[in-house]
């Protein structure tokens, strides 16, 4: 049985199950560590401590400190499952993170190639992500504007893409959610249109919107560009989200090359009080594995 299921049973039992959170013998169940920035593990992470129900998960997410969690695929999740999670999000104090909005097209043309169809079909899959933000009580959905269209000029295709995205902005402004877009590296996804942060930065500028930010992976940027703090700095003003992977390997802060104690220190200092999505495999299998991924973000989480 796993440790929370074992912690609700005896308190029901003993009749010591409190209103406003969990307690054992009358005494309140504290998050065994707090962190001074907002990361989020996402769904499967730790499923070796915590088992593969989700519910489960958020619950071990929540009694190691961690206040947010990302679940890419939230909008595949039957209904009653995303309001199950909902509910234990209320009760533990945690935190929506990113779900990706739409169908990604990794190999073919869509938002770049001006096709109004497939235009039509984005526009379409961010109402239904609206309808999901809703009720996980989401801020915030990853868009990727897909593969290159190889028979046209760069800016032409930018010109399609800035206008398929105000068209979202128009979708999610109403609901004050932000769609953040990600680039992505040419070596792990070769071929896509949005590949480094000042591309990013420019669509977004060109964009306009609240409703259209930018998700900074550090991981990603640091393949395709590196030179991570100076493109931070420079995008500042545009970035809502960041997500979190060593190179090589895309694993837990510590198993590369990147220094993760200067580059969170810097977000910090920025003054940055959303969300770090922890989108990364753990370096080690098995519950000894999960622990060193909660020890590395102990280690480089930078000082109050």
């Amino acid at each position: 049985m796993k440790r929370r299921h074992f912690i609700e049973r005896t308190a029901l039992a003993t009749g010591t199950l409190s209103l406003t959170g969990f307690s054992v013998l009358g005494k309140q169940l504290a998050p065994a560590h707090t962190f001074n920035l907002n990361y989020a593990p996402h769904i499967g992470m730790f499923r070796e401590s915590a088992g593969d129900d989700p519910l489960d998960q958020l619950h071990f997410m929540a009694d190691e400190g961690f206040r947010a969690f990302e679940d890419n695929g939230m909008t595949d999740r039957p209904v009653q499952e995303q309001k199950a999670m909902t509910s234990v999000m209320k009760d533990r104090g945690l935190q929506m993170g990113v779900f990706v909005a739409h169908k990604i097209y990794w190999n073919s043309a869509n938002l770049a190639s001006g096709d109004t169809e497939k235009r039509e079909e984005f526009l379409s899959q961010i109402r239904n992500a609206v309808e999901v933000a809703k009720r996980v009580g989401a801020r915030w959905m990853t868009v990727v504007p897909g593969h290159k269209d190889m028979r046209l000029d760069m800016g032409y295709q930018t010109t399609h893409v800035i206008e398929s995205l105000k068209r979202a902005s128009e979708i999610l402004e109403p609901h004050n959610l932000t769609m953040v877009l990600e680039p992505l590296n040419f070596r792990d996804h070769p071929g896509l249109f949005l590949t480094e942060s000042p591309q990013a930065y420019e669509i977004c500028k060109a964009v306009g919107s609240p409703a259209c930010k930018i998700l900074f992976d550090i991981y990603h940027q640091q393949i395709q560009e590196g030179n991570l703090i100076p493109n931070i700095e420079a995008c500042w003003d545009e970035i809502a989200y960041f997500q979190i992977g060593d190179n090589p390997g895309r694993k837990e802060p510590t198993t590369g090359e990147i220094n993760y104690a200067n580059v969170l220190k810097f977000i910090r200092d920025k003054g940055f009080t959303g969300i770090l999505g922890m989108e990364h495999g753990n370096s080690k299998p098995g519950v000894a594995g999960e622990r060193a991924v909660i020890d590395a973000y102990k280690k480089v989480d930078p000082m109050p």
